[in-house]
């Protein structure tokens, strides 16, 4: 079974892929941050789909998402006057709120967790569609599980043909990577433990204290359980092998010379690329462009055969943040210091 692709502009489309959902089927849905695997969040059975189709490991819980915040009460079993602050800043948009959960999300959806993640995107297609299927959605990103998270519908039909009916095609995602998860130490303390688009310098205007979890540039033991996706596998990984090298940009240009080869290549910031003779892409001048463009740029590295790729380090700050958090986990924690 061939998956179909659905123009977005076509409101028979979002009824039908609505329908889909309804009777317990996958849908490819655009976000603001990457696509994601549509289906209903309290359907074990679909949810099971979503790991089958992703080859997901079952204890990575999924995200909820909802039209509006509103709804929240109705998945969870305590809000805290914190969230309620959050959701009013930055909601809709790219932030997931750890809350407990009741007994309508169930163990499958928040991978064994009490608590789940909920979110209100910001994609208006994506909104639409969670209205016309009328209930919670469950969608992790569209792509094989640890390959990198897909930014336009052609990456989920390159994962997905066959193992899902439709794709919604709402165009190229504007943030490029996964929302900001955050989890709530008590009501005056957000702990972010996946960086995203909304940075900690943001959640500063709204939280008295933030505070970045460790795991965030570190990796977690087998055996400990994680609240928020991407935290304990290796994560965003192309086929190709990749380098993260922290250096002063001559001092990058000598090691990727060093290592030179038919095969290996160098991802740089715009700009750099005058250095280099060949087997050169760049992923962006700023920490923004370089989280919209990153999952684009390590999916091309692959369709060109490339097989190392030294990457340069971006900058830890505000988005950077998200953007370094991908690739030490695309790198699987392999930096190279000079």
């Amino acid at each position: 079974m061939d998956t179909l692709l659905l123009n977005s502009n076509c409101y028979d489309n979002m009824i039908y892929a609505a329908k889909l959902i309804r009777n317990g089927d996958i849908v490819g849905m655009p976000t603001e941050t990457v696509y994601g695997l549509a289906a209903d969040a309290r359907n074990e059975n679909a949810v099971a789909n979503i790991f089958k189709a992703k080859g997901r490991p079952s204890d990575n819980p999924l995200i909820v998402h909802l039209s509006d915040f509103s709804e929240a009460v109705n998945y969870t079993s305590s809000i805290p006057d914190l969230a309620y602050k959050l959701a009013e800043k930055f909601c809709p948009g790219p932030l997931t709120m750890i809350l407990p959960k009741n007994n309508l999300i169930p163990y499958i959806t928040s991978g064994g967790l009490d608590t789940v993640g909920i979110r209100i995107p910001a994609h208006e297609t994506a909104r639409e569609l969670i209205r016309l299927s009328g209930c919670p959605i469950a969608a992790p990103s569209a792509n094989t599980s640890g390959y990198p998270s897909p930014t336009s519908a052609r990456h989920v039909m390159d994962d997905m043909n066959g193992k899902i009916p439709a794709i919604i095609d709402g165009g190229n995602c504007k943030c490029g990577v996964e929302s900001t998860v955050i989890s709530f130490d008590d009501n005056s303390t957000v702990r972010i433990l996946r960086p995203g688009f909304i940075t900690p310098e943001d959640l500063r205007l709204a939280a008295p204290n933030v505070i970045i979890d460790k795991a965030i540039l570190h990796g977690v033991s087998d055996g400990e359980k994680v609240t928020s996706p991407g935290m304990k596998y290796k994560h965003y990984s192309p086929s190709a092998k990749v380098v993260l090298v922290d250096a002063k940009l001559p001092d990058f240009i000598s090691f990727f010379n060093s290592h030179s080869g038919n095969n290996v290549y160098c991802l740089v910031f715009d700009g750099d690329e005058i250095n280099f003779s060949s087997n050169c892409l760049t992923y962006g001048a700023d920490s923004a462009a370089q989280a919209h463009n990153i999952f684009a740029r390590l999916r091309e590295l692959d369709k060109i055969g490339a097989e190392t790729v030294f990457v340069r380090f971006p900058d830890q700050k505000g988005i950077g943040l998200a953007v370094l958090n991908r690739l030490i986990r695309a790198a699987g924690f392999e930096v190279v210091k000079i």
